[in-house]
């Protein structure tokens, strides 16, 4: 018997994927799921603060590394990433 793992989704994301794998751990909509995160954000930004950490803990689907040390650091370079993308956009906005 396999043990179901939560995965972070690289075909259903918005942001990094969390709230995707954990509908389809939970087997429910993954709008349910963004919707709590969105919520639990207003709850002095409890929800923003539970997606990054599981952004850094989950790995994605497709990831082979067994070892934590070297998912955390293979997710904080992806959320690095996503931030100078969305500086850029932001950048941009503001010099056009």
């Amino acid at each position: 018997m396999e043990t179901k793992r939560i995965l972070r989704s690289r075909d259903d994301r918005m942001i990094a994927g969390v709230a995707s794998g954990l509908a389809r751990y939970f087997n429910t909509d993954p709008l349910f799921v963004r919707l709590g995160f969105v919520l639990l954000a207003f709850l002095q930004g409890f929800g923003v603060l539970l997606y990054l950490v599981l952004w850094l803990l989950l790995p994605n689907e497709d990831s082979q590394t067994v070892e934590t040390r070297a998912q955390v650091r293979e997710n904080v370079n992806e959320m690095r990433g996503a931030v100078e993308t969305l500086a850029d956009r932001v950048r941009g906005m503001f010099n056009s």
